[in-house]
């Protein structure tokens, strides 16, 4: 068994790294997109979000097209407002997550600043987003902590 997953992974190649291949692609343009979002003023970066809902509305526009200047947006304003930047391998879990798959993080690696970035561009389409938590306090500190970068 074993030496037929080597078998096909040779001739297939590893799905996890093709996984990865195709989200660093994602994660390169958000990067690209950082420096015109540094330079906009905090009334311009709000304004934003009016700008991408009407982009959405365009035929033909999904939200994996608002993907890259969505997720810049908001690492931009948590960078400005909570003074944390998301960091490359968070952008990659929040892709995950919206693709609607599951993203496993361990205490500390954050989760939370996260989601925001997911939780933005699906809440884009006007349907509303839900975040889940493990309890009440966590969902209180959260929600005013990650309640500034909405």
């Amino acid at each position: 068994m074993v030496s037929q997953q080597k078998a096909l992974q040779k001739i297939f190649g590893d799905p996890q790294k093709r996984i990865l291949k195709r989200l660093q692609k994602k994660v390169d343009q958000v990067n690209a997109l950082a420096p015109k979002y540094k330079k906009m003023t905090k009334k311009e970066l709000a304004g934003q979000t009016a700008a991408l809902k009407k982009k959405l509305e365009k035929k033909g526009v999904t939200l994996d097209d608002l993907l890259p200047d969505a997720f810049a947006l908001v690492r931009e304003m948590s960078d400005r407002v909570t003074g944390e930047r998301h960091y490359d391998v968070q952008l990659i879990g929040s892709m995950v997550l919206h693709e609607g798959n599951v993203a496993e993080l361990k205490t500390g690696e954050g989760k939370t600043l996260m989601s925001t970035l997911a939780a933005y561009l699906n809440a884009l389409e006007g349907k509303g987003v839900h975040i889940v938590t493990v309890n009440d306090y966590l969902a209180q500190r959260d929600a005013g902590w990650m309640g500034q970068i909405y």
